[in-house]
């Protein structure tokens, strides 16, 4: 069973040796499906508003202490996206200064091969969600290093 209610609190925050807090996220992906049932080649992504806002991201939280960090990627795009999936090999770690905190982070990105859409997860009263291609994406989210996380998606896709 899981849970449906979202974690608060850094009790059990995780920092680098330089102090950095450590956060961990997803791009949940998918490939476009015809109305015929057939999958195309076509990537779509899911992108979330911020919860402070109309801005959107991809899914992404603290990763704590008492979970892996593929545990905390799918917790994050549980409570914020209410997609479950396949958290893939990470595309990358980046370190950027948090406009609203002014402090420096560690963010780390996988992707998420979407198997589930929940119709109820935690966060579904404070976020919007929606699939968009690469490009509307990569237009709307608010983050340079989310962007990078996707474009490095994108190449690893095309390479198969």
């Amino acid at each position: 069973m899981m849970c449906m209610v979202a974690r608060t609190g850094r009790e059990l925050q995780r920092y680098d040796n330089l102090g950095r807090r450590q956060v961990v996220g997803c791009i949940p992906y998918r490939f476009k499906c015809r109305t015929d049932g057939t999958i195309t080649n076509d990537l779509e992504v899911l992108v979330i508003s911020s919860q402070k806002g109309p801005k959107m991201m991809f899914p992404k939280g603290g990763w704590e202490i008492d979970e892996s960090i593929e545990e905390a990627a799918l917790r994050e795009s549980i409570e914020e996206a209410g997609v479950l999936g396949n958290v893939e090999c990470e595309l990358g770690k980046w370190y950027f200064i948090s406009k609203n905190h002014g402090t420096f982070y560690e963010g780390c990105m996988f992707p998420l091969l979407v198997k589930e859409e929940l119709d109820f997860w935690p966060e579904q009263h404070v976020r919007q969600r929606a699939w968009m291609n690469v490009k509307e994406a990569r237009d709307v989210c608010q983050h340079w290093w989310m962007k990078e996380a996707l474009d490095i998606l994108v190449q690893r896709v095309n390479s198969l």
